[in-house]
C-alpha cells in the first residue's frame, strides 16, 4: 500500500469513526394498552447503575385517552400502581420530554397505565 493509499484510508476511518460517536441511537416503541388497562415495555427490569442521562419522549396517539410512563416493580404493574411518573400525555400531538438519571431506574420495570377512559388506546415510546 503506498502512503497515499494509506493516508486516505485512515482519514476514511477517522471520519466514520468521528460520525459514529455523534450518531444518536434511538429507539421508538409503539403499542397499545388493551383492556387490562396495562402495557410492559421492559422484559426484564432496568439493569443500569451508572450515572448516565436518559432521554425519552411519550404520546398518547389515541384521542379521548390519557396513558402513563411509569417504573416500577412487577407487584406495582399488577396493581395498575404508578410507583414513579415517568411521563404523562394527554393525546395525540402531545409528545412530552422526560429526561432522567438511569441508574434511578435501576431494578424497576417501565410500563404503561391508562389514566383516563376505558377503551383502548395507542401510543409511542422513543428512547434515547
Amino acid at each position: 500500500m503506498n502512503r497515499s493509499s494509506f493516508a486516505t484510508l485512515a482519514c476514511a476511518t477517522v471520519l466514520a469513526l468521528a460520525g459514529a460517536g455523534s450518531a444518536q441511537a434511538l429507539t421508538t416503541l409503539t403499542g397499545t394498552v388493551g383492556d387490562s388497562g396495562k402495557y410492559l415495555l421492559s422484559a426484564i427490569p432496568v439493569s443500569v447503575t451508572t450515572n448516565a442521562v436518559l432521554k425519552m419522549t411519550f404520546e398518547t396517539t389515541t384521542a379521548g385517552a390519557n396513558l402513563e410512563l411509569c417504573a416500577g416493580s412487577g407487584e406495582d404493574l399488577t396493581a395498575g400502581k404508578c410507583t414513579t411518573r415517568l411521563n404523562d400525555s394527554g393525546g395525540p400531538g402531545f409528545m412530552f420530554l422526560t429526561i432522567v438519571d438511569a441508574a434511578s431506574l435501576n431494578g424497576k420495570l417501565i410500563y404503561v397505565l391508562r389514566a383516563v377512559g376505558v377503551n383502548a388506546a395507542s401510543f409511542r415510546f422513543t428512547i434515547e
